[in-house]
């Protein structure tokens, strides 16, 4: 299987550590975003190959993936103009047409076992296209709660609300089906919000795998210092 890392973000909620540095590579526990990102999914053995996108201060992300000891299963594409989330993915597609996909928002820390949320993907109910990792926040005014109905499939969103019903939230990474790709197309434009413009018309449709372990969008200072507590 292969996966999309999307780190083009500009981090402008870490100021002043996104001065110098890029978002998907500051430090968590002295190892960067990144770095997490490709030893949890290449130590699985499920992932053979990464495309991370890149724009903000791109040549430290290139300096640092050369650094990687996976640099030679990692690529890299650059956006000179950002095209949001499932427009980044539009304009990539080429790279995955064999079969489903990860599609990781990587501000985030996350651990989890790869192996298990592929296997979940398997078993997911009779049509649904998709896969969404899950996660109980103790922010849920900023994230994407969720409910579900018995079988764990997605009957409702609501996008960063005040007081939403609940605390279960979308983890932003996902395993996407080919399915998805011909409906990116037919939106028709090259900017694309996976979250606004592609989740609501899935509903009902989208799986979930309820990450147990950890998870947390290092989207503000104060999440990325609550970060650091996780050895």
């Amino acid at each position: 299987m292969k996966a999309f890392l999307l780190a083009a973000g500009l981090g402008t909620r870490l100021l002043p550590l996104t001065n110098e540095i890029p978002k998907c590579i500051v430090p968590i526990n002295d190892k960067p975003l990144l770095g997490h990102w490709f030893d949890l999914l290449f130590k699985s053995n499920e992932i053979e190959s990464i495309l991370v996108n890149t724009h903000y201060l791109p040549e430290k992300v290139e300096r640092f993936i050369q650094t990687s000891p996976y640099r030679k299963k990692i690529q890299t594409v650059f956006e000179n103009e950002l095209l949001g989330t499932a427009g980044s993915l539009l304009k990539n597609r080429e790279f995955f047409n064999d079969g489903p996909f990860f599609f990781v928002h990587a501000d985030n820390f996350s651990i989890f076992d790869p192996g298990d949320f592929i296997q979940a993907h398997h078993l997911r109910p009779k049509g649904c296209d998709m896969t969404m990792m899950t996660f109980k926040t103790d922010m849920p005014e900023d994230c994407g709660i969720l409910e579900l109905d018995r079988k764990n499939v997605v009957t409702a969103f609501h996008e960063k609300v005040i007081n939403p019903p609940g605390n279960l939230a979308n983890g932003a990474v996902y395993i996407l089906e080919q399915s998805i790709l011909p409906f990116l197309k037919k939106i028709g434009k090259k900017k694309i919000d996976f979250s606004t413009e592609v989740l609501p018309h899935f509903i009902g449709k989208i799986y979930t795998f309820h990450n147990d372990q950890y998870h947390r969008d290092i989207g503000t200072m104060e999440s990325y210092l609550k970060a650091q507590d996780k050895r």
